[in-house]
């Protein structure tokens, strides 16, 4: 048996769980529970033999007072106040009032055996209505309230006096008397409760003392009153009506004192419960449940998202055996968050037939905070695990699982930061060679699978210190903090002063090593590649600015196709000015004096009549100086300026042809046109659009196509080409010659002009092969019906040549040098005044001579 709580004049032992320490504990407590019911008997005959020194009275009188004594003490028990503290039941009786008057009413040596008496008596009542205890729990309750009574009765028979006279030395003996009594019961029940080792209900021992002593001060005060009374009996009818409503109040007051406890366990479990990971949660919520409820055992089952259950319980100390014997009243709370269910929570309660009312509310609320607290740290490690997984993913790429740019621009910068200042680096960078066929191939899957195993390979040819990065679609980088390890071991880098070989090897070693051959979806297959690399000192160098010098020397190795080349600081330059170049550009588009066109005349080699005008763009750079479009065109066609810088062209040429037509010169005007320009589809309309705003027909506009370049995208230029004759503009074959496709491009598109390249016209007086391109492209002109201009004629002796092979026009330094709109005009009157007057040969195919 386990130790009992006792509560005003009543105790009630707990249970002992099975296979818990049995041998030790049972002799101890059969120890004293032999000493409590020995005392005892021994008080009670003892005080039957000795009754005291009170004067005796009358043998009825005295009778009738220990009938009295007896019916009190008895009314005293049985009107109690039964609810449950921890985890045993407690009792709040009338047991002081009782001992005060049976004091009054029998000499002090019978309280003992008035006491017992009573005790057995409300015993046999409670088993009669169905509250049977146990027989030795029964004779452990009536020893321990009588040596109570013993007790009790020894302090008031000291100091109250042998008269029996109600007074105010009789009050204070009978309140020490009663509080003696209830000073010996809770000791009784203490050392029990030190023997059972039970550290909750000892806890609760001090909460049922605290409870207990506003009802002591009630219970001595009404039977203080009812002695006083005793010789006005008519007074004592209203005595009822005083113990019901004392009852009352004592039985809101222990329900607020136990419901004060339990909330305020309540709220001190629920403060811990916000923890760090689920399981803490759990843990503190099983503990939290073991304090609020005093439960036996707790248990939690936990949902998880996958369905799956994790479950797991806490005994209470001194219940362990409850995990293979799990008796007792449970009761179950589904916890759930909105709909979404979040597992349960079971509690044991302790073995008592006083159930709490509250005991369902207080479970249902914890079991909310519960849930919310698992769901909520549920929904913290889950935010945890994304916020981790992206702060990865920002830093990692996710086919490979290698750093990517980013990460390795800021972990080389580390490093960089860490190194002596003299240390020279290394940025390989690797560049997969026709990869994009394996996609097409195989597919993407595949592609990723090729670029996991040239990963891993990087990977293992990579020594210690070095970062291996993925930087785009086939590119990899390797940074090598330290060119030195490069070297042998016998060879330090002081005794290098070039790393640079050391870095070729190394990069050379690379791509041996990732273009061993490799099986991919079943096919055999090598991946080759190239690097492009950079050494430079630690102290004078950057991430950014390496892996800069890398991808130029790997475009450097790409346009050479070779498999590894180095960085040159003379290419960088030019690569800088080109980005310069753009800018620059672009601010050029803007400004009013940059971007000029200047004309030069084509003319009839018979007659020296001017034909034509061709427009060429020129740039006077702020910095440095004039420059021709050698210098720039090629870089503006391959930016976004290009449509821009068409559009300023052709309207400042249509606005230098619209002045000299007002002039009374009638001359078409020619401009040079790109490739990419051709593949507008509404470059038609945007030409349209400004003939009309300038106030020109059609034919005003000769466009000077590259036949080299035009045959790209060859539906989309036959397309741009054919609208814009049918709108009437003239088109001319430029750099006649030159390229690989000129037959097929004039055979293919009908053109109204073709113009000999000047390298042909230049060499066709010392080289036979060159007059022999010049003499083909007249007689094709001839043939086709279409006007042949010869570029770049400076000396009379070739303009001569150009006449006997039948060349009709040319135009070149010999007859006019490039001059401003404003002077064309003047320059076109000069030589119509000074050439023969024959008749001017039109530029269309119909008119050609």
């Amino acid at each position: 048996m386990t130790a009992p709580l006792t509560i005003g004049n009543d105790v009630r032992p707990g249970r002992t769980p099975s296979g818990s320490d049995p041998l030790p504990r049972w002799n101890l407590h059969w120890v004293l529970w032999s000493g409590v019911v020995g005392a005892a008997a021994l008080a009670a005959v003892l005080g039957l033999v000795f009754p005291g020194d009170r004067p005796p009275g009358a043998p009825l009188v005295v009778a009738g007072g220990a009938a009295v004594a007896l019916t009190v003490v008895v009314a005293g028990q049985l009107a109690r106040i039964r609810f449950r503290l921890g985890r045993g039941t407690a009792h709040v009786s009338w047991g002081e009032a009782a001992f005060i008057v049976a004091f009054v009413l029998v000499p002090p040596g019978w309280l003992p055996a008035t006491t017992l008496l009573g005790a057995t008596a409300v015993f046999f009542l409670l088993s009669q209505i169905g509250e049977a205890r146990p027989p030795l729990e029964a004779l452990w309750i009536a020893a321990s309230l009588t040596l109570g009574a013993t007790a009790g009765a020894v302090v008031a028979s000291s100091i109250a006096d042998q008269s029996g006279v109600p007074s105010g030395r009789l009050a204070v003996a009978l309140a020490a008397g009663a509080a003696t009594s209830q000073l010996v019961m809770f000791g009784v029940g203490t050392l029990l409760l030190f023997a059972d080792r039970d550290r909750l209900l000892r806890v609760s021992l001090r909460q049922a003392a605290r409870g207990k002593a506003p009802v002591f001060v009630g219970n001595v005060l009404v039977g203080l009153g009812v002695v006083t009374l005793l010789d006005a009996p008519w007074w004592l009818l209203g005595a009822p009506a005083v113990f019901w409503f004392l009852q009352r109040t004592y039985r809101y007051h222990l329900r607020g004192e136990h419901d004060r406890r339990t909330w305020a366990a309540f709220a001190r479990a629920v403060a811990a419960l916000p923890q760090p990971t689920q399981r803490q949660v759990v843990e503190a919520g099983l503990s939290g449940a073991v304090e609020i409820f005093a439960a036996r055992r707790v248990e939690v089952d936990v949902l998880a998202p996958g369905g799956e259950r994790h479950r797991r319980s806490l005994d209470a100390p001194g219940w362990e055996a409850m995990a293979a014997d799990r008796t007792g009243p449970v009761v179950t709370k589904s916890m759930t968050v909105g709909r979404t269910p979040m597992g349960s929570l079971s509690v044991w309660l302790p073995d008592t037939t006083v159930p709490l009312a509250g005991d369902e509310s207080v479970l249902s609320a914890y079991g909310d905070a519960l849930a919310g607290a698992v769901h909520d740290v549920a929904a913290h490690e889950r935010l945890f695990r994304l916020e981790a997984r992206m702060a990865r993913d920002l830093v990692h790429d996710p086919v490979t699982g290698l750093v990517n740019r980013s990460a390795l621009l800021a972990d080389g910068d580390t490093l960089l930061r860490s190194q002596d200042r003299d240390q020279q680096v290394a940025v390989l960078l690797l560049d997969l060679t026709k990869f994009s066929e394996v996609n097409r191939t195989l597919g993407h899957r595949a592609g990723d699978e090729v670029l996991a195993l040239v990963a891993q390979r990087l990977l293992d040819l990579s020594r210690a210190g070095d970062l291996v990065a993925r930087f785009g679609d086939d590119e990899f980088a390797v940074f090598v903090p330290a060119v030195a390890a490069l070297a042998s071991s016998a060879t330090p880098l002081s005794e290098t002063p070039n790393p640079l070989p050391w870095a070729m090897r190394r990069a050379r070693e690379l791509v041996d090593g990732v273009s061993q051959p490799m099986e991919v979806s079943g096919v055999r297959l090598v991946i080759e590649g190239a690097v492009g690399v950079a050494v430079g000192p630690a102290s004078h160098a950057d991430m950014a600015e390496l892996v800069r010098r890398a991808a130029l020397a790997l475009g450097e190795a790409k346009s050479q196709q070779t498999v590894v080349a180095a960085y040159d600081s003379s290419r960088d330059v030019s690569s800088t000015d080109h980005l310069a170049m753009l800018a620059d550009f672009r601010d050029a588009l803007e400004a009013d004096d940059e971007l000029m066109i200047v004309m030069q005349p084509a003319v009839d080699l018979k007659t020296g009549m001017p034909t034509g005008v061709e427009a060429l763009a020129r740039w006077r750079h702020p910095r440095r100086g004039q420059l021709s479009p050698a210098v720039f065109i090629s870089g503006v066609e391959d930016s976004q300026l290009l449509g821009a810088f068409t559009r300023y062209v052709l309207d400042r040429s249509l606005a230098a042809a619209a002045d000299w037509s007002s002039h009374g010169v009638d001359l078409p005007v020619s401009v040079n046109v790109s490739a990419r320009t051709l593949l507008d589809a509404t470059f038609p309309s945007q030409v349209a659009h400004m003939l009309r705003r300038h106030r020109l027909p059609a034919d005003t506009l000769v466009l000077e196509i590259t036949e080299s370049v035009a045959v790209s995208e060859r539906g989309t230029v036959d397309q741009v080409l054919a609208a814009l004759r049918e709108s009437g503009v003239q088109l001319s074959v430029d750099d006649f010659g030159t390229g690989y496709s000129s037959l097929a491009f004039v055979t293919r598109v009908p053109v109204d002009e073709i113009k000999v390249d000047r390298s042909f016209v230049d060499q066709m007086i010392d080289s036979p092969a060159a007059e022999a391109v010049v003499r083909g492209a007249v007689e094709l002109g001839e043939r086709l019906g279409v006007r042949v201009v010869a570029e770049g004629v400076e000396t009379a002796e070739q303009r001569a040549a150009l006449i006997a092979m039948g060349c009709s026009s040319a135009q070149g330094y010999h007859f006019c040098r490039p001059l401003p709109p404003d002077r064309i005009v003047g320059a076109l009157r000069r030589l119509a005044e000074t050439a023969d007057r024959a008749r001017i040969v039109p530029l269309r195919a119909d008119d050609a001579s």
